[in-house]
Protein backbone atom coordinates (compact mmCIF):
# COMPACT_ATOMS: atom_id res chain seq x y z
CA UNK A 1 0.00 0.00 0.00
CA UNK A 2 1.08 3.56 -0.83
CA UNK A 3 1.86 6.24 1.56
CA UNK A 4 -0.88 9.51 0.45
CA UNK A 5 1.42 12.24 0.59
CA UNK A 6 0.90 14.79 3.49
CA UNK A 7 -0.38 17.90 1.72
CA UNK A 8 -0.42 20.86 4.40
CA UNK A 9 -2.71 24.00 3.08
CA UNK A 10 -0.54 26.34 5.12
CA UNK A 11 2.47 25.36 3.32
CA UNK A 12 4.16 28.42 1.62
CA UNK A 13 3.58 27.68 -2.20
CA UNK A 14 6.51 28.19 -4.26
CA UNK A 15 6.45 30.35 -7.47
CA UNK A 16 6.08 27.80 -9.86
CA UNK A 17 3.42 26.42 -7.92
CA UNK A 18 1.71 29.65 -7.28
CA UNK A 19 2.09 30.47 -11.29
CA UNK A 20 0.58 27.04 -12.41
CA UNK A 21 -2.74 27.21 -10.39
CA UNK A 22 -2.80 30.99 -11.51
CA UNK A 23 -3.17 29.62 -14.81
CA UNK A 24 -4.99 26.06 -14.07
CA UNK A 25 -7.91 28.54 -12.18
CA UNK A 26 -7.84 31.30 -15.16
CA UNK A 27 -11.16 31.76 -16.81
CA UNK A 28 -10.07 29.98 -19.81
CA UNK A 29 -9.16 26.90 -17.82
CA UNK A 30 -12.25 27.02 -16.07
CA UNK A 31 -13.98 27.08 -19.28
CA UNK A 32 -12.52 24.37 -20.61
CA UNK A 33 -12.73 21.80 -17.81
CA UNK A 34 -16.28 22.26 -18.26
CA UNK A 35 -17.02 21.60 -21.88
CA UNK A 36 -17.69 17.96 -23.04
CA UNK A 37 -14.18 17.94 -24.74
CA UNK A 38 -12.86 17.67 -21.14
CA UNK A 39 -15.03 15.80 -19.59
CA UNK A 40 -14.63 12.98 -22.48
CA UNK A 41 -11.44 12.88 -22.48
CA UNK A 42 -8.93 14.47 -19.48
CA UNK A 43 -11.32 13.81 -16.91
CA UNK A 44 -11.15 9.98 -17.83
CA UNK A 45 -7.56 10.01 -18.15
CA UNK A 46 -6.32 10.67 -14.88
CA UNK A 47 -7.63 7.00 -13.20
CA UNK A 48 -5.04 5.59 -15.43
CA UNK A 49 -2.37 8.03 -15.51
CA UNK A 50 -2.47 8.02 -11.71
CA UNK A 51 -2.91 4.23 -11.57
CA UNK A 52 -0.10 3.78 -13.64
CA UNK A 53 2.36 6.04 -12.27
CA UNK A 54 1.21 5.07 -8.79
CA UNK A 55 -0.29 8.30 -7.88
CA UNK A 56 3.34 10.48 -9.38
CA UNK A 57 1.55 12.22 -11.96
CA UNK A 58 -2.00 12.60 -12.80
CA UNK A 59 -3.55 15.61 -15.92
CA UNK A 60 -3.45 18.15 -12.61
CA UNK A 61 0.43 18.10 -12.86
CA UNK A 62 1.27 19.86 -9.36
CA UNK A 63 -2.25 19.92 -8.17
CA UNK A 64 -1.84 17.76 -4.81
CA UNK A 65 -4.21 15.06 -6.60
CA UNK A 66 -5.44 11.79 -5.81
CA UNK A 67 -7.41 8.57 -6.93
CA UNK A 68 -10.15 7.99 -5.16
CA UNK A 69 -11.61 4.67 -5.39
CA UNK A 70 -15.28 3.94 -4.58
CA UNK A 71 -18.24 1.44 -4.86
CA UNK A 72 -20.98 2.52 -6.97
CA UNK A 73 -23.88 3.74 -5.46
CA UNK A 74 -26.39 1.88 -7.80
CA UNK A 75 -23.98 -0.95 -9.62
CA UNK A 76 -21.66 -1.72 -6.70
CA UNK A 77 -18.81 -1.51 -8.96
CA UNK A 78 -15.48 0.09 -8.42
CA UNK A 79 -15.22 3.33 -9.49
CA UNK A 80 -12.19 5.33 -9.89
CA UNK A 81 -12.11 9.47 -9.86
CA UNK A 82 -8.57 11.65 -9.98
CA UNK A 83 -9.54 13.98 -6.64
CA UNK A 84 -7.94 16.73 -5.64
CA UNK A 85 -6.90 16.91 -1.47
CA UNK A 86 -5.02 18.29 1.11
CA UNK A 87 -5.26 17.18 5.05
CA UNK A 88 -6.81 19.09 7.92
CA UNK A 89 -4.77 17.46 10.80
CA UNK A 90 -5.02 13.84 10.53
CA UNK A 91 -8.48 13.98 8.12
CA UNK A 92 -7.76 14.03 4.27
CA UNK A 93 -10.27 16.98 3.15
CA UNK A 94 -11.71 16.79 -0.57
CA UNK A 95 -14.42 19.03 -2.86
CA UNK A 96 -16.88 17.77 -4.74
CA UNK A 97 -16.41 20.68 -7.44
CA UNK A 98 -16.87 19.25 -10.35
CA UNK A 99 -15.25 22.40 -11.65
CA UNK A 100 -18.06 24.48 -10.73
CA UNK A 101 -20.96 22.69 -12.51
CA UNK A 102 -24.61 22.38 -11.93
CA UNK A 103 -24.28 19.28 -11.09
CA UNK A 104 -22.35 17.28 -7.84
CA UNK A 105 -19.72 14.89 -9.25
CA UNK A 106 -20.73 10.74 -9.80
CA UNK A 107 -18.20 10.07 -6.98
CA UNK A 108 -20.12 11.68 -4.42
CA UNK A 109 -23.36 10.02 -5.07
CA UNK A 110 -20.90 6.76 -4.54
CA UNK A 111 -18.89 8.10 -1.33
CA UNK A 112 -22.62 9.06 -0.01
CA UNK A 113 -23.88 5.39 -0.31
CA UNK A 114 -20.85 3.81 0.76
CA UNK A 115 -18.45 5.91 2.78
CA UNK A 116 -15.65 3.43 2.70
CA UNK A 117 -13.33 4.50 -0.26
CA UNK A 118 -9.38 4.35 -0.78
CA UNK A 119 -7.64 7.34 -1.85
CA UNK A 120 -4.34 6.80 -2.99
CA UNK A 121 -4.25 3.23 -1.97
CA UNK A 122 -5.15 3.75 1.74
CA UNK A 123 -8.85 3.02 3.48
CA UNK A 124 -10.88 5.84 5.03
CA UNK A 125 -14.27 6.63 5.59
CA UNK A 126 -15.83 9.68 4.49
CA UNK A 127 -18.40 11.80 6.09
CA UNK A 128 -19.73 15.19 4.41
CA UNK A 129 -18.97 18.51 6.40
CA UNK A 130 -22.61 19.94 7.27
CA UNK A 131 -21.46 22.83 9.84
CA UNK A 132 -21.51 26.33 7.89
CA UNK A 133 -18.73 27.47 10.27
CA UNK A 134 -16.26 24.38 9.76
CA UNK A 135 -17.42 24.59 5.85
CA UNK A 136 -16.41 28.25 6.21
CA UNK A 137 -12.62 26.79 7.59
CA UNK A 138 -12.30 24.08 5.15
CA UNK A 139 -12.98 26.72 2.00
CA UNK A 140 -9.79 29.39 3.43
CA UNK A 141 -7.86 25.89 3.98
CA UNK A 142 -9.01 24.94 0.12
CA UNK A 143 -8.46 28.13 -1.03
CA UNK A 144 -5.17 27.80 0.04
CA UNK A 145 -4.44 24.78 -1.67
CA UNK A 146 -6.19 25.80 -5.34
CA UNK A 147 -7.50 29.48 -5.22
CA UNK A 148 -9.44 28.17 -8.26
CA UNK A 149 -12.20 26.61 -5.90
CA UNK A 150 -13.65 30.09 -5.25
CA UNK A 151 -14.70 30.51 -8.42
CA UNK A 152 -16.21 26.94 -8.65
CA UNK A 153 -18.37 28.01 -5.55
CA UNK A 154 -19.57 31.21 -7.43
CA UNK A 155 -19.85 29.19 -10.50
CA UNK A 156 -21.78 26.52 -8.79
CA UNK A 157 -23.79 28.63 -6.65
CA UNK A 158 -25.35 30.72 -9.92
CA UNK A 159 -27.16 27.08 -10.25
CA UNK A 160 -28.19 26.59 -7.08
CA UNK A 161 -25.96 24.12 -6.08
CA UNK A 162 -23.68 24.30 -2.98
CA UNK A 163 -20.33 22.07 -3.55
CA UNK A 164 -19.92 19.50 -0.89
CA UNK A 165 -16.77 19.39 1.11
CA UNK A 166 -15.92 15.46 2.21
CA UNK A 167 -13.81 14.69 4.99
CA UNK A 168 -11.92 11.43 5.14
CA UNK A 169 -10.71 9.55 8.53
CA UNK A 170 -8.04 6.72 8.40
CA UNK A 171 -9.62 3.16 8.61
CA UNK A 172 -7.53 0.93 10.46
CA UNK A 173 -7.26 -2.21 9.11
Amino acid sequence: MSTLRYVDPHARRGPVYRAYVHLAGGRFARWLSTTAIWSAIVWKIDPYLLRLTRGRLGTGLLLPTALLQTRGARTGLTRRNAVIYFHDGELVTIIASQAGRPENPSWFYNVRANPDVLLGGQRFHAHIVEDDAQRARLWDLADRVFPAFAAYRDSAAQSGRTIPILQLTPNEV
